[in-house]
């Protein structure tokens, strides 16, 4: 978000920007994610404004063919040092990396501990603010006993002697993918047991696609399906029916929606894991057991409990992004942080009142329950109404492919997007309503 922010914002405004990172590089948390990760979504919705991620290209092999690609840990890190030479080579932009910003306007460095003071014009931007915690960095939040073997999901990558069974233990997107990897090294369906203490409501990848046919057709059927809805669960399952929404286990309702994308070959690679613990959270893991909030389960000595249970989402209160003391980036359209961020940068550049930038971008929590997605939705789409009655920006969100629900000029359009539109159009309005009656 701090990258996406700092591209826009020096390409709309004659400003200098000094950009702190505990880090030793650019790219964030990718820098020490789990090897085998790649962007759940598609690559031309991440990075920053001015260039995109990869070449926006379809696949063209594998269980994914004909959905746009999706960039790599290497590849991602590889285009945030390019972007990152690209913000020096302006003269706008220096970097500190390695460095901490602890205060009262002032920055130390963790290798020197050389102070450096902010002057006082400088705004400061607060791009940590939803920073996610990620395994590598998290210790596992149970207890551990002596002899258990317990490990960072990064730590599959590199083992040296297979035990008899894996312990995947967490209910999000890090957790299926280490399911996933795992089976794609020949490990038996047999030999994986999944600690899944909320089932998950996922979104089917294919609807989420940088192509405005494909997009907006999945906002009309969730506004269409908001609109009849009785409560959020109806909601849900209404999704489900449509194609959106996908859930792992059918003979289960989900109660977990932080809702990321996931392909329908993957769910099915899913579903072969039969050793499901639903025990809530687990208290504490001992050799040859774990004890969970609501039972406990024996597992082998020599079992292997892959920790996937970071918050990769946070849910701090939302607060106004411009106040007197600073910045605080925070999502604003339903999801797509890259793009809020590349949005508030370029509204930083492009106003002065800061009363008027908090009118046009005003903030979007992630979700947690159903409840939450629904709020989520709620808000991001009367925020993109709001910063979309501004002809100039919505004129460069147009052309910007962070945002997914932009209609690229030149486009030549379609009659499934003419159709997708005008179902938006009909619909918007009573599905809005019923969200905010939902939530």
């Amino acid at each position: 978000m701090g990258m996406a922010f700092t591209d826009a914002l020096i390409d709309h405004a004659d400003v200098r920007v000094a950009v702190v990172d505990r880090r030793h590089s650019v790219g964030g948390h990718w820098l020490e994610a789990y090897p085998f990760v790649r962007l759940h979504q598609a690559s031309a919705f991440y990075g920053v404004a001015s260039t995109l991620m990869g070449g926006g290209r379809l696949q063209q092999n594998g269980p994914e063919a004909g959905l746009q690609e999706r960039a790599t840990q290497p590849e991602i890190c590889a285009y945030y040092d390019r972007m990152a030479e690209r913000m020096r080579q302006s003269g706008k932009v220096e970097f500190f990396a390695n460095s901490e910003y602890v205060g009262e306007r002032t920055v130390v460095s963790c290798i020197s501990g050389e102070r450096f003071e902010v002057p006082e014009h400088c705004r400061i931007v607060n791009a940590h603010y939803l920073a996610p915690d990620i395994p590598r960095e998290s210790p596992p939040p149970f207890a551990v006993a002596e002899g258990a073997r317990v490990v960072p999901v990064n730590d599959l990558a590199r083992l040296d002697e297979a035990p008899s069974q894996y312990v995947i233990v967490g209910s999000g997107k890090t957790a299926t993918d280490a399911v996933v990897w795992l089976l794609s090294r020949g490990v038996d369906q047999g030999a994986i047991t999944w600690v899944r203490p909320r089932d998950p409501w996922m979104i089917d990848r294919a609807v989420v696609q940088p192509d405005p046919a494909v997009f907006f057709g999945m906002v009309a059927d969730t506004m269409e399906a908001a609109s009849a809805a009785a409560s959020p669960e109806d909601l849900f399952f209404r999704l489900e029916d449509a194609g959106v929404l996908m859930r792992i286990d059918r003979s289960y309702a989900p109660t977990m929606a932080k809702v990321p994308t996931l392909a329908t070959w993957e769910l099915e690679q899913l579903r072969t894991i039969e050793n499901v613990v639903r025990l809530g959270h687990i208290s504490q893991v001992d050799r040859g057991r774990i004890r969970l909030a609501d039972g406990e389960v024996a597992i082998a000595d020599d079992a292997l409990v892959v920790h996937c249970a970071a918050p990769g989402l946070k849910y701090p209160q939302r607060v106004p992004v411009w106040q007197p003391e600073g910045i605080t980036l925070q999502a604003i359209r339903a999801g797509f942080p890259c793009f809020g961020a590349a949005l508030l940068g370029y509204v930083e550049a492009t106003r002065t009142d800061d009363d008027d930038k908090n009118r046009l971008c005003p903030p979007t929590s992630y979700g947690n329950s159903l409840t939450d997605w629904v709020r989520m939705n709620l808000m991001g789409t009367r925020a993109a109404m709001s910063f979309n009655s501004e002809p100039d920006i919505k004129a460069w969100a147009d052309g910007v492919a962070l945002n997914p629900a932009r209609v690229p000029a030149g486009h030549p359009g379609s009659a499934e997007l003419d159709d997708a539109l005008s179902r938006v159009k009909t619909h918007m309005a009573p599905g809005l309503a019923r969200l905010a009656e939902l939530c």
